[in-house]
C-alpha cells in the first residue's frame, strides 16, 4: 500500500489510482515506489518530452496485458520499449547497425524511436509477434529517473484510451486511466506534444514509420542515407511495425474536418467559414482550431488558438490539448486548417489526418 502522505500524493476523492506530483522533496521516494510497482507487475503512467506514457516492465507479460486492457488497445499494435541509457539495448536487441548507432548518438536521449532486431527474451506481446522491437531513450528527466528506479526496460504506449488524443498533461491521463492503473506521475506539460519519430533500422536502409520532431532531413544529415517514407495506413491482417499505422488514432469526440491548401484553389479559411456557418445554422455546436495568423478572419465564431504558423512547434505542442478542450466544451464539429507538410508539420498533419473524418 502506498503511503500517500510520505510520497506527496495529491488527494483525489473517490479515486483508486495514486496521483503523485513531481518536483518536490519527496521525488526520490516517489520514483523508488513507482519503480517497485513496475518491477512487481504494476502499471505506471509517467511524463516524457513527447506525450505521457503508460508503462509496464517489458518482461512481465501480465503487466503488458494490463496495459492493453487499460487502453482498450488491439493486440496487433506493438509497444515501444523505453530505456534509461545505451546499456538498456543489451537487454532488448540483437545488434545495432552503424546507421542506427549514428542516429542514437545524435538524437538520444530525445523524441526518436529506433526499430531494431529483437532478442528472443522480449515477449511477443510487446512486439505483436514481430522479430523487431521499437526502442526509445526519453530526454525528460522524470522519465529517466523512473527508468533508472525500475531497473528494467519499460514498454509504454501513450497513456490514453485507444483512439483518443494522446495525453500531454497528467490530467489527461487521469481522465482516461483513473481506476485502471496503479499510479500516475505528474511532471507537468509535455514539451513536444507529439509522439516520437519512429525509424525502422532493422534492415539495410532507413524507413520513417511515424513522423515526429526528428525529421527526414535530420536523419540524412547524420547518416547520409535518404530515408524512405513508410507511414501509410496498414490494413487487413498485416501487423504494423510501429504504433499509429493501422487504426484510427488521436481523435476528439466531435467530428474533425481539415481544410488543405492543395485541395482546391479556394481559400482554406473561406471554406472553413462556410462549413461552420452551415453546420451552425443546423444547430450544431462548432469550433475552429486557429493559429494566431488566421484568428481575426473568423470574427466572433467559436475558436481555439493552437499556435503560430511561423513556428509549427507551437502547434505540435498544443494540438492534442486543444482536441481535449473540444471534448470538455462539448463541440459537435471541429474545423482546422492544415499546416505545411514539412519538418514537424509532417508529424502534425499525420496526426490530424488520422484523427479527422474528412476534408472540406
Amino acid at each position: 500500500m502506498i503511503d500517500e502522505f510520505n510520497l506527496g500524493v495529491q488527494s483525489v476523492p473517490d479515486r483508486d489510482t495514486a496521483y503523485c506530483i513531481l518536483g518536490g522533496a519527496e521525488d526520490n521516494e516517489i520514483f523508488e515506489e513507482a519503480g517497485k510497482i513496475l518491477r512487481e507487475g504494476g502499471v505506471v503512467a509517467f511524463p516524457t518530452e513527447t506525450v505521457y506514457g503508460l508503462g509496464a516492465s517489458v518482461y512481465c507479460e501480465e503487466a503488458i496485458d494490463r496495459v492493453f486492457r487499460a487502453k482498450g488497445r488491439p493486440n496487433d499494435n506493438p509497444l515501444i520499449a523505453h530505456i534509461a541509457d545505451m546499456s538498456g539495448l543489451e537487454q532488448l536487441v540483437t545488434y545495432m547497425p552503424d546507421h542506427a548507432l549514428r542516429l542514437a548518438e545524435a538524437y538520444w536521449p530525445g523524441p526518436m524511436t529506433l526499430v531494431l532486431p529483437k532478442l528472443p527474451l522480449v515477449p511477443d506481446s510487446v512486439t505483436a509477434g514481430l522479430d523487431t522491437v521499437g526502442v526509445r531513450m526519453p530526454s525528460d528527466p522524470n522519465a529517466r529517473n523512473l527508468l533508472r528506479a525500475a531497473g528494467v526496460p519499460v514498454a509504454a504506449p501513450s497513456a490514453n484510451r485507444s483512439g483518443r488524443p494522446s495525453p500531454t498533461k497528467a490530467q489527461h491521463v487521469l481522465q482516461d486511466m483513473n481506476g485502471r492503473i496503479d499510479m500516475i506521475l505528474d511532471g507537468g506539460e509535455s514539451v513536444c506534444g507529439l509522439e516520437s519519430t519512429v525509424i525502422d533500422c532493422s534492415g539495410q536502409g532507413i524507413t520513417i514509420l511515424r513522423p515526429g520532431y526528428v525529421t527526414a532531413q535530420m536523419i540524412y544529415d547524420v547518416t547520409g542515407i535518404q530515408p524512405a517514407i513508410g507511414y501509410g495506413t496498414v490494413t487487413g491482417a498485416t501487423v504494423p511495425k510501429a504504433p499509429g499505422m493501422k487504426y484510427r488514432h488521436y481523435a476528439p469526440k466531435g467530428r474533425l474536418f481539415v481544410a488543405l491548401d492543395d485541395d482546391s484553389n479556394d481559400d482554406c479559411n473561406s471554406r472553413i467559414r462556410d462549413a461552420y456557418d452551415k453546420d451552425f445554422a443546423q444547430g450544431r455546436k462548432c469550433v475552429i482550431l486557429v493559429t494566431k495568423q488566421d484568428k481575426e478572419f473568423f470574427g466572433n465564431r467559436n475558436a481555439i488558438l493552437i499556435g503560430d504558423r511561423t513556428d509549427l512547434s507551437t502547434v505540435a505542442h498544443r494540438v492534442f490539448d486543444a482536441f481535449r478542450q473540444c471534448d470538455r466544451e462539448g463541440y459537435d464539429v471541429i474545423y482546422m486548417r492544415g499546416v505545411p507538410d514539412t519538418g514537424v508539420g509532417a508529424a502534425i498533419m499525420n496526426r490530424v489526418i488520422k484523427a479527422s473524418e474528412g476534408r472540406i
